[in-house]
């Protein structure tokens, strides 16, 4: 089943150049929306079927956001792994993180995914993605195949693409919403096959057998998907999982070899994100009243795991300082109820938008990507530092998840000026 949405105008070839670390010059893609299938083959899964034919090991990683995270589709996929396949022993990676996209899964992929040598790599992203832009999932998600296949170019990628609530609109007319649309123009490329489990959820509730979103039970007959219209209940991941395994047992029947190594050799966008990388937070890009969380505290416990060691501060003027050639920096963060905000400063100019690291989900702790810098001369060399501001951020957008909001904003929770991090994102190369 090829896809029909363009013909092979994606991508020019300005001039001919040999495989090498110099990227050719590229035409820059157009976006189109794709039309919607439940399942798109394309080159198949045939590396773990080789595997599952020799009754080796398999290890299966599951690479998204909270849908991900959940215990729904992905371990219900890993059982039913386990049960269709006994000869082969399976091992689940869970590298997915709740509000996250793969702007920041592209730098965390190599510590949460790569150094456990999956055989298969679920990518769910779609959901997470959809405030971007085509142009930036490209580039993202590019970087997450090329990282994949550059570390080991027998591991099978399958894209996975859930619902929520507002996807309606594109599925019924047929077509994917834009960031599976844009996913889907990335998989044909490479030859990666998808798995649309959103469309089965727009056709059911479409036939009156499925709620979207309900806080109370449905009637008998008819299946409340979610709570928030995002979050499948139960009987929405059994849908998802009934999907997905159906659609691996039709890409058993033609799996065939394919060289995925080969697929490298032309890159979709130039700008992909195949050298993201992130380093670890060390004393001498810190400066101010910075201590790095222990073992035993309750945040470091939680999150370091999979951030590694977590850095805080509190002071105004405290700071994280670093020096770069390369494209694009971030910091990984934590936000949360009292977090502060930060002040950022690339090569001696100081950025005039405040950035405060709590939302109106911090009514707890959670991950997150602080973008630094974008767009730099990759030639140069960059000079970044993040800032501790002196003033609390406005809390005010997440009164509506509390309460009593007048009283309960005036509480320790919902007071400081803390910043945690973990580790800076860059891409390109750290110069000391």
């Amino acid at each position: 089943m090829k896809l029909r949405y363009l013909p092979r105008l994606l991508l020019l070839t300005v001039f001919a150049l040999p495989f090498s670390n110099i990227q050719p010059l590229f035409a820059v893609p157009q976006y189109q929306a794709v039309k919607a299938h439940s399942f798109v083959p394309r080159d198949g899964l045939n590396h773990i079927f080789q595997k599952i034919k020799q009754n080796q090991e398999l290890r299966i990683a599951y690479f998204g956001g909270s849908i991900t995270a959940a215990p729904g589709w992905r371990p219900q996929t890993t059982q039913w792994f386990a049960h269709q396949f006994p000869k082969s022993k399976i091992h689940e990676i869970n590298a997915a993180i709740g509000g996250t996209g793969s702007d920041l899964g592209a730098f965390r992929l190599k510590k949460d995914v790569l150094s456990h040598n999956p055989d298969l790599v679920f990518i769910e992203f779609a959901v997470n993605d959809g405030g971007r832009k085509p142009e930036d999932i490209w580039g993202s998600m590019e970087g997450i195949i090329r990282q994949i296949w550059s570390a080991n170019p027998q591991t099978d990628i399958c894209f996975v693409y859930t619902f929520r609530v507002g996807y309606e609109n594109d599925l019924r007319k047929g077509i994917c919403p834009r960031a599976a649309s844009a996913m889907e123009m990335l998989a044909e490329h490479y030859g990666i096959p998808s798995i649309n489990v959103a469309l089965k959820i727009v056709e059911m509730e479409s036939a009156g057998s499925l709620i979207f979103k309900s806080d109370s039970p449905t009637a008998q007959n008819i299946i409340r998907f979610s709570k928030d219209g995002v979050h499948p209940l139960p009987a929405g991941h059994e849908i998802y999982t009934e999907i997905i395994s159906n659609a691996i047992l039709s890409l058993q029947k033609s799996a065939s070899p394919v060289n995925h190594l080969a697929k490298l050799k032309q890159p979709f966008v130039s700008e992909h994100w195949q050298n993201a990388k992130m380093i670890p937070l060390n004393q001498k890009m810190l400066t101010g009243n910075w201590k790095q969380l222990s073992q035993g505290e309750a945040l470091s416990r939680r999150f370091s795991k999979r951030m590694g060691p977590i850095w805080e501060a509190d002071q105004p003027g405290s700071k994280i300082s670093f020096r770069f050639k390369g494209t694009q920096a971030a910091v990984y963060d934590l936000v949360g109820p009292d977090a502060g905000q930060v002040i950022i400063t690339v090569n001696g100019i100081q950025q005039t938008k405040i950035i405060p690291r709590f939302d109106r989900f911090c009514t707890y702790h959670r991950s997150a990507m602080l973008p630094v810098a974008n767009n730099l001369d990759p030639t140069k060399i960059h000079t970044v530092s993040v800032e501790i501001h002196p003033e609390q951020p406005d809390r005010k957008s997440i009164s509506f998840r509390l309460k009593n909001p007048k009283e309960e904003l005036k509480s320790s929770k919902y007071q400081g000026t803390k910043i945690r991090a973990s580790q800076i994102m860059i891409r390109g190369e750290l110069v000391e």
